[in-house]
């Protein structure tokens, strides 16, 4: 097997969360459809880290609304439960924060303030919020204080801004502080870029000198060799991965690696990228049933075998399996020895799309403020 690019020299520190210690300063970055319990305990297999499930509405867990509570389910492996909430109003993420930390148990609560898609943006949330900087505050002092008890850590994870004309991150990030949250994600680009072009490390070195809590840079890690460069490159204090792990649970393992200052670990053959999918594939059949489990691994099927020479016809049928049975079949019949591609390393993985308009509430930007908060802004359910 091809060995993988050398990635680091020296453990790194562990990343920590107020009381709570990140062994591998790693974060598994919330991912609509990809990042429930089940792929969450397929990565933590692989190594240490904090892993987040889907990002969850704060209205829908106080309104206990079904598919928002369905959500809240958690890995044997996951020995600290993280959750991404989104919420834009105070008095509903401070509820939901103190129903997560005293029913369900969980040990970090995350702030998505980073989302781009049309339908939060236009109401308000998501990367459109941090421009409406006092109602930023509120939130944050709300759930902080709201975890407080519990002795529970709340991050909050944000892009550079709307646009380049709109830059909000530096402001985020000392509103953050003053909030007492006990870290900030940045994801280097801009919602109006999506996620097209090329992550800002620049930007993320910047917050990280403007604060002094930790920040955790977001953005074009791709292999274990690219967060090590961001960290030597930009100073921060752990990296947040997306993208990048879809299909290859396996980068994990080579973070944890790189992270601890150990040799490259071996590329995978098809093989063994085999193995991982059965894996995958078995997991989501214990949560949901064989059947809806199979069908929800479809959607995998392409990035596990992206850049392999499995052809069309294997493809095609390895996407529309009902059974793990008919997904067994069709891996034996794969060439095992064939080696990892070594033209997608390094390789953007998942949605990129291009750079566009963001989509507001009418006068969004006149203003940093906001007079009042639209009670139909935020829907009770979750999912993407």
């Amino acid at each position: 097997m091809d060995a993988m690019p050398t990635a680091t020299t020296a453990p790194a520190r562990p990343l920590r969360l107020g009381d709570l210690e990140v062994a591998t300063p790693v974060v598994l970055a919330p991912m609509a459809g990809v990042t429930n319990a089940a792929f969450r305990q397929l990565c933590a297999e692989q190594g240490a880290g904090l892993y987040v499930c889907e990002m969850i509405t704060s209205r829908g867990i106080v309104e206990g609304d079904p598919i928002s509570l369905r959500m809240l389910r958690f890995a044997e492996a996951e020995t600290v439960r993280s959750v991404q909430l989104y919420g834009i109003d105070p008095v509903y993420i401070g509820k939901a924060v103190r129903i997560l930390c005293e029913e369900y148990g969980v040990g970090h609560v995350d702030l998505n303030f980073g989302c781009p898609v049309p339908k939060i943006t236009r109401k308000g949330g998501g990367a459109a919020l941090p421009w409406k900087a006092t109602l930023l505050g509120e939130i944050l002092t709300e759930a902080v204080g709201a975890a407080q008890p519990y002795g529970v850590p709340v991050t909050m994870k944000t892009r550079k801004g709307i646009d380049e004309d709109h830059l909000t991150y530096l402001d985020a990030g000392r509103i953050a502080q003053d909030a007492g949250c006990a870290a900030i994600a940045l994801h280097g680009r801009t919602a109006a870029q999506h996620y097209s072009g090329t992550a800002d490390w620049e930007s993320i070195a910047t917050l990280k000198q403007a604060v002094d809590i930790p920040v955790l840079g977001n953005g074009d890690i791709w292999e274990a060799s690219d967060a090590v460069a961001m960290v030597e490159q930009t100073g921060v204090d752990g990296v947040v991965v997306g993208r990048g792990c879809l299909g290859r649970p396996w980068l994990f393992r080579d973070l944890a690696a790189a992270f601890a200052g150990e040799d490259a670990t071996a590329l995978p053959t098809l093989g063994e990228v085999a193995g991982w999918m059965r894996r995958h594939a078995e997991l989501l059949s214990a949560d949901m049933g064989e059947e809806r489990g199979c069908i929800e691994f479809r959607k995998h099927v392409a990035w596990y075998l992206k850049g392999f020479r499995a052809g069309g016809r294997m493809r095609h049928a390895l996407a529309t399996i009902s059974s793990l049975a008919d997904l067994d079949a069709l891996l034996a019949d794969l060439d095992h020895d064939e080696p990892y591609p070594l033209g997608e390393l390094g390789k953007p993985r998942g949605r990129q799309g291009s750079a566009r308009k963001v989509a507001l509430p009418d006068g969004w930007l006149t203003s940093r403020e906001v007079d009042a908060i639209d009670p139909d802004a935020e829907d009770a359910t979750s999912g993407g």
